[in-house]
């Protein structure tokens, strides 16, 4: 795994949704190698560990973009970094999602923050992606304009109704399902989502998701991240940060 540490310069930085903030970052070295799926870690002013943030876009040879939510006093201190700040960060890190050009009609799901992860996807596939997103509430929901921009065709779900299809992301998909077999689903959100896209696709579609857990280190060295996986009939521990954060999901013990 190929990575690099140092610190990039913010060359941009809004809100895009409540407590929701979108960061690019000046990082050829980062770039030019990054795919979807991968994070990077980043140094919180004032605290021990390093907060994991997925890859939302890339710009080979010039930038990322990340956008992340805060959840607690790490995040709140990467949030208050501004424009032309230099934020601290190991990267590309971890396991992306499997990206081929010879995949013909993909289906993106994201849930809440987890739809991040879905626009650098979008990007590469285009208009052959059917991207589905799931919130709370039209208040909630982040990136839609940005995947518009994608030509992916767009579904958006919330759970009260306020916009698009009330109910949940796995409604639309069920449907999508049943009308065409895609050549791969891929999602990334909370793991009661994850579970239920996985049993959709069953063992008949290609699906990979991407998981969520606290790390330490990042890199593999520690076992803050474990989660099990099931590999020919045979249980094993995996790393999230290293082995992951995208798996196989029938590989996932969830």
């Amino acid at each position: 795994m190929k990575y690099t540490q140092g610190k990039f310069i913010i060359t941009k930085k809004s809100a895009v949704g409540q407590n929701i903030y979108s960061y690019t970052i000046s990082c050829p070295e980062v770039s030019s190698i990054a795919v979807p799926g991968q994070f990077v870690h980043i140094r919180a002013e004032g605290h021990t560990l390093r907060r994991p943030i997925s890859i939302c876009g890339i710009d080979p040879g010039r930038t990322i973009r990340i956008v992340f939510e805060i959840r607690g006093e790490g995040t709140a201190a990467i949030a208050r970094l501004n424009e032309g700040d230099l934020i601290d960060m190991i990267a590309p890190l971890g396991k992306g999602f499997t990206v081929n050009d010879d995949f013909k009609k993909v289906i993106l799901v994201g849930g809440g923050i987890g739809t991040p992860p879905m626009l650098s996807l979008a990007e590469v596939y285009g208009s052959r992606a059917a991207v589905i997103c799931g919130f709370r509430s039209c208040n909630a929901a982040i990136l839609q304009e940005d995947l518009k921009k994608t030509g992916a065709q767009l579904i958006l779900c919330t759970d009260d109704g306020s916009a698009g299809v009330h109910g949940f992301v796995t409604d639309p998909l069920a449907e999508l399902l049943e009308k065409e077999t895609p050549d791969a689903v891929y999602a990334c959100g909370p793991m009661p989502m994850l579970r239920s896209v996985a049993e959709l696709c069953g063992k008949n579609v290609f699906c990979e998701i991407s998981l969520e857990e606290r790390m330490a280190c990042g890199i593999g060295a520690c076992l803050g991240c474990a989660c099990r996986i099931d590999r020919n009939g045979e249980e094993h521990f995996a790393h999230v940060c290293k082995d992951g954060p995208v798996f196989n999901a029938r590989e996932v013990i969830r």
